[in-house]
């Protein structure tokens, strides 16, 4: 029997961190030592549970390593980093991939600088990390550049926590300007013609990947949230998408959202529900989780600049930007919680752009 046809025994809730059996009795995901804990919560109330939550929460977080003391003074680097990690595997409003990613920056600066871990943090000088970080900077991109000197400053903070030293050699390290990615994006016509290609592509997939490519370009959305949507998440009737993420940690916000479809996505969802007739309503809508190789053979077939799963979500903004919708709304649709800050940053050039062809259109002359 397939996982699919599975029964569920567990459901989620508006908190992260908590979980609903099927017998109704209400459990606590708690992290330590990078290890998952389920702890129930001897209750099928909501309010009781939430409570019950918020006070085994603080409990773990406050719960000491037992293998150091704090207040050493010849604590090293990898003392603190063990205390910073503890934070961090304890910090419920943090996503597990938030945790394996700082895992991945601290090993990597582990592999960068061997002898950091043994050092006193009394003997980690300003020059020493300024001599570090240069060659760091020239080997690795900014972006990792910038979370390994971040990861740095955030472990010698808890030396001056329990002062063992008094101010942060890293502090005076240089972020780097993460290059600009210029957007290559497709015109309308482009963009069919690369569809199409798809759909001939003449492999297995070649007509789901097509149905992916032109969901995340009608609708906007991640490409980790489209591979989680299902039948019962297309609402044709009221035109909306329900986007809810990840079945255990939601979508990168934690947000569930509510998507309206534009035409070419009611009809591309409307012909895929369809197809599918007889599938339950928690059946996946894609039958694929990515299509990237498809997208290059494509992309390459019509001449157009490669493209990403992300870029179509870039490709949706401008879109509707050029159309008319105002970025605070496109802002909303792609489940930015900043007001449409992030949007106008990134799009905010194709407004200007646009509003000066339009303004092209504007003419006082009288009409013959």
């Amino acid at each position: 029997m397939s996982n699919d046809s599975a029964p569920k025994y567990w459901e989620k809730t508006r908190l992260n961190n908590l979980v609903r059996h099927t017998n109704g009795r209400y459990y606590a995901r708690l992290y330590r030592n990078g290890k998952e804990k389920w702890q129930s919560l001897k209750t099928k109330h909501f309010s009781v549970a939430e409570a019950k939550l918020a006070e085994l929460q603080k409990e773990h977080r406050e719960r000491p390593l037992a293998s150091f003391d704090a207040g050493n003074a010849k604590m090293t680097f990898a003392d603190a980093s063990a205390l910073d990690e503890h934070r961090l595997e304890t910090d419920t409003t943090l996503k597990r991939s938030t945790r394996t990613y700082w895992k991945e920056v601290r090993a990597a600066v582990f592999r960068a600088w061997p002898e950091l871990q043994g050092l006193e943090l009394r003997r980690i000088t300003s020059v020493r990390c300024k001599d570090w970080a240069a060659d760091y900077a020239a080997n690795f991109s900014a972006t990792r550049y910038n979370a390994a000197i971040s990861l740095i400053r955030r472990v010698m903070e808890i030396g001056i926590e329990n002062g063992v030293i008094y101010s942060n050699p890293a502090a005076s390290l240089k972020r780097k300007a993460p290059p600009t990615k210029k957007l290559e994006l497709p015109d309308l016509v482009k963009f069919a013609q690369f569809i199409g290609e798809m759909r001939r592509g003449g492999g297995r997939d070649s007509k789901n990947c097509a149905d992916l490519a032109e969901g995340l370009a009608y609708t906007g959305m991640r490409i980790g949230e489209s591979v989680e949507v299902c039948r019962g998440d297309i609402n044709l009737v009221s035109g909306e998408l329900r986007v809810s993420g990840d079945p255990e940690e939601g979508t990168k916000n934690g947000e569930i959202r509510r998507v309206p479809l534009i035409p070419q996505a009611r009809e591309l969802f409307a012909r895929i529900l369809d197809q599918n007739l007889n599938e339950d309503r928690l059946e996946k809508i894609f039958k694929v989780r990515e299509c990237q190789k498809a997208m290059d053979r494509a992309a390459k077939k019509v001449g157009m600049a490669r493209i990403t799963h992300h870029d179509l979500r870039h490709f949706f903004a401008t879109v509707c930007i050029e159309s008319g919708v105002d970025i605070p709304t496109v802002s909303r649709w792609l489940g930015h919680k900043d007001g449409g800050a992030l949007a106008m940053r990134t799009y905010g050039h194709l407004r200007r752009e646009h509003s000066v062809a339009q303004a092209q259109k504007v003419s006082f002359l009288p009409i013959a």
